[in-house]
């Protein structure tokens, strides 16, 4: 049996801190893990532009129910369920991605979440270190074989952990730090990718 894991945003959905950023003119959110890999360094950083902003909980999911997926997300969901188990793996949180969810039917989705207090967010709980790669490594002790697909670094312990890694529309740097990783611009790419993976797994 063979499980497809994907990242969340900029594989199926766009960057939702970039879009909070585009909507408020905050320059300081545009950040992503693509920037600064260190995912608590990141956090700390949004944490801290959105209470000098006063920017409530209520106000990241009025520009989020205003997302939708990217072009073709959805289609191309619908392909990979018919042929694996899909689970999303990501290190948004439950609040945000809950609404973007219901556009693409409700996958499973494994990420973590946000501490509230009167509508502010406060701080953030890991649901665990390194999750997407340790949910590839549970998946292979229930004796799965995974395909995983992701754009970032933030991605890249999980598809070395998986059996085919794939990479999709990642940055420069990232294609030049991990050129192991077969590299992917487009969903027709993406579905040929699963397809030579599957063979070689």
């Amino acid at each position: 049996m063979k499980l497809a894991c994907l990242d969340l945003e900029g594989v199926l959905v766009p960057e939702i801190w970039i879009n909070v950023a585009e909507r408020t003119s905050i320059d300081d959110l545009r950040l992503t893990t693509r920037d600064i890999p260190d995912y608590d360094e990141l956090m700390r950083h949004r944490l801290s532009v959105l209470d000098k902003h006063d920017l409530k909980l209520s106000d990241i999911q009025d520009v989020i129910n205003d997302m939708g997926p990217l072009e073709g997300a959805g289609e191309f969901l619908d392909w990979l369920r018919q042929r694996y188990q899909v689970v999303i793996l990501s290190d948004t949180f439950y609040e945000f991605g809950m609404p973007l969810m219901a556009h693409l039917g409700y996958p499973t989705l494994f990420c973590h979440k946000l501490a509230i207090r009167d509508d502010h967010i406060v701080d953030y709980r890991l649901r665990q270190d390194d999750q997407k790669r340790e949910a590839v490594k549970s998946f292979h002790a229930l004796n799965f074989k995974v395909i995983a697909a992701g754009d970032s670094y933030n991605d890249t312990s999980m598809l070395g952990e998986a059996d085919a890694g794939i990479l999709f529309c990642p940055p420069q740097n990232v294609i030049d730090e991990f050129p192991q990783f077969p590299v992917t611009t487009n969903y027709a790419e993406l579905r040929e990718a699963f397809i030579h993976a599957d063979k070689s797994i």
